[in-house]
């Protein structure tokens, strides 16, 4: 075990009332993927920047290969690498530069900043681009020089705050990619409200509500536990209205007149209904229904 969280709480202050973003969480996170999922205002960020060691928690502790990183931050600093959600870039500088700056505010050596620069340009398709001004890169190519400055060190721990957020299909895609490739013995923290970002690449999955920790699991074990609560229905236009106020609808196609739904319920919903695969996705929505969170609430507790 690497990162050992503990009974982690945080709260802000919001007006002259303290409100509560992490609510007595505890997680052990290994080398590989762990997907972090929840919606959004679940309290993602606020672990992330905690993690990061940008905010101290109001309660519980976290260590770091054994040391604890709330008591002593710069155990964990220097085999860290973030990449928060809202990445900003000096438009001015070229990536080439930008680099250079960040390497130089993590105090690398310059000649091995050098040969680290180059490698990274290489290895994120950013070669081509090196000189030229931020400013005009696309989305996809600020997140991927937003990932080689959290690898300038070449972190034990990457830590990436909702990173596809802006980016088309096939970037995306190239981000998941790069993060497989990237996995390895690092642990890698990858917070998301999307499930198809962490879908295939994760080795487990944590998901928050509410500022709780309530499901931690692998992905398969995640779909196993609802394995027997997804139906598909084929039903008329009139009735959609009132399935939805009465399940849980991953998703729906229109077939001519008919509308084929794959819905989630603790029983068939219907005589006409039959059972189906679960995805990662049922099982996200099944957790994170308002029912099921405070089941989640009540177990953690």
């Amino acid at each position: 075990m690497l990162l050992d969280i503990q009974s982690l709480s945080h709260q802000y202050q919001s007006g002259k009332k303290a409100k509560p973003a992490i609510k007595s969480l505890s997680l052990q996170v290994e080398p590989g993927i762990l997907g972090l999922l929840g919606p959004n205002g679940a309290g993602k960020s606020s672990l992330m920047r905690i993690l990061a060691t940008i905010t101290k928690p109001t309660h519980g502790n976290i260590f770091w290969q054994g040391q604890d990183i709330i008591k002593s931050p710069q155990v964990l600093r220097k085999e860290l690498g973030y990449l928060p959600q809202y990445f900003g870039v000096y438009d001015q500088l070229s990536g080439i530069e930008f680099l250079h700056y960040m390497a130089s505010l993590k105090g690398l050596d310059k000649l091995a900043a050098n040969h680290t620069i180059d490698d990274l340009l290489h290895k994120l398709n950013l070669t081509h681009a090196a000189h030229m001004p931020l400013k005009g890169y696309s989305g996809g190519m600020k997140q991927r020089i937003g990932i080689a400055q959290a690898l300038l060190n070449d972190p034990k721990l990457l830590i990436i705050d909702e990173p596809t957020v802006g980016l088309d299909p096939q970037e995306r895609a190239n981000f998941r990619q790069l993060l497989t490739e990237l996995a390895g013995e690092r642990c890698i923290i990858f917070s998301t409200h999307i499930v198809a970002d962490v879908e295939s690449i994760a080795d487990r999955i944590a998901i928050m509500h509410s500022g709780s920790l309530i499901q931690s699991e692998s992905p398969r074990a995640l779909q196993d536990k609802i394995a027997n609560k997804c139906w598909q229905l084929t039903a008329n236009f009139s009735e959609l209205k009132q399935i939805q106020h009465e399940f849980i609808v991953s998703h729906s196609v229109r077939k001519d007149t008919m509308v084929e739904l794959n819905i989630i319920a603790d029983n068939c919903p219907d005589e006409r209904a039959i059972s189906r695969t679960p995805s990662l996705e049922d099982a996200y929505l099944y957790f994170t229904s308002n029912r099921q969170a405070q089941i989640g609430y009540a177990r953690a507790s």
